[in-house]
């Protein structure tokens, strides 16, 4: 009886330590929750800020999460026009022939590039790659000047690519951070979710020919809340993984480098997400698609319609448990007089931090205010006089 009660008693003791710990707001190192890989990162989605990390700076290969950059660079041709999903465009024989992960593609077959951008998401196709590549650059080598180009603008760090598919070349590399703040660019574009929580589905050729395509993210059908991820592994690279999971309006992205196994990469990466559900969370502190205009008065305008945002969202990152650490203070002149254009800054936030200025958002009219003609300014005198 006695040793049954000191078991209860350890038991709840253990049960109050586990509890005041996870009140206190414990972070699991970076090292423990990643143990098997070489390098690993937890970035909050919002602010883009590192949570956790291991590494996160280190050079080293990447294997398919090099198709991350690629991607990017396919959504930056659709959102700007020089592309569209229902375009078809003709397979090379150079693409045709990559070799890897593929779908096998028919060399001078044309194919929609919606299916072709699929195949890179859902199974991490290196023909689809090269295929797409040449079509926006005129050639992968051409393209992948504009990868580092784009790199140079995203400010990566330790970042240096030699082909689009991530196949192994002596200098081609990455670092868990840069992944990071690359795949936080993809996520910007909703179609990425779509393709990226396809399980199976099949590739059509022109022949008719069908190719499955299974998802090699294994964590979009087992983790709760993930709806999007890249894999990639070469024997150079080990492992790789790049996810992202959105939970209580809080999204988090696990990249992990290196590890021994596929098994352990998912692994270390649900254990780095699951440290970040529980420790933190995110507000939103400016909201980009909030109206502003009440806060001023509009003169010699011909509508009084105006519309005035922040020109960006602001999201603060803590731990669970505290309040905000920000002062928030909007300035904006009382009255403002038409014309105005779309885009023309009329104020601005500024977001303070023991007094300190962390942050300044411009506010930008929403959309373009007449400036009323004289006829319409004695008119509206005489309406007024009349009543």
């Amino acid at each position: 009886m006695v040793k049954k009660l000191s078991s209860i008693v350890f038991a709840m003791i253990l049960s109050v330590i586990v509890f005041s710990t996870a009140q206190a707001g414990f972070i699991v190192s970076a090292e423990s929750l990643a143990p098997n890989s070489k390098a690993s990162c937890l970035m909050e989605y919002g602010s883009g800020e590192i949570l956790t990390e291991s590494n996160s700076q280190q050079a080293m290969p990447i294997a398919s999460v090099t198709k991350l950059m690629t991607v990017l660079l396919v959504f930056d041709s659709l959102n700007n026009g020089n592309l569209n999903l229902e375009q078809e465009i003709t397979v090379s024989e150079n693409s045709a022939n990559m070799g890897g992960s593929q779908v096998f593609l028919d060399a001078n077959s044309n194919y929609k590039v919606e299916n072709l951008l699929k195949a890179i998401i859902i199974s991490s196709a290196n023909d689809a790659s090269v295929a797409l590549a040449e079509q926006i650059s005129g050639s992968e080598e051409s393209f992948v000047l504009k990868m580092n180009e784009k790199a140079k603008e995203l400010n990566l760090i330790n970042t240096n690519y030699v082909n689009c598919t991530g196949l192994p070349a002596p200098s081609q590399y990455s670092c868990a951070q840069d992944v990071a703040v690359v795949f936080r660019e993809v996520l910007k574009n909703e179609l990425y979710y779509k393709y990226s929580s396809i399980w199976l589905e099949d590739f059509p050729h022109p022949s008719g020919r069908i190719t499955q395509m299974t998802n090699t993210n294994k964590l979009v059908k087992f983790y709760d809340g993930c709806d999007a991820g890249k894999t990639g592994s070469t024997s150079e690279a080990g492992f790789c993984l790049a996810v992202t999971a959105k939970r209580n309006n809080m999204r988090l992205i696990s990249v992990v480098l290196g590890a021994e196994t596929s098994k352990q990469r998912f692994s270390d990466a649900s254990n780095q997400l699951n440290s970040g559900f529980a420790n933190y969370q995110s507000i939103k502190l400016i909201d980009s698609t909030k109206n502003l205009a009440e806060q001023v008065t509009l003169e010699k305008a011909k509508d009084n319609n105006l519309e005035l945002y922040a020109q960006e969202d602001f999201f603060e990152v803590s731990k669970k448990g505290t309040g905000s650490s920000y002062e928030v203070v909007t300035q904006l002149p009382n009255s403002i007089k038409a014309p105005l254009k779309s885009g023309d800054v009329v104020g601005r936030i500024l977001l303070t931090k023991n007094g300190q200025i962390e942050k300044e958002i411009n506010i930008v009219v929403g959309n373009d205010i007449e400036s009323v003609s004289y006829f319409g300014t004695m008119q509206k005198v005489m309406e007024k006089w009349a009543w």
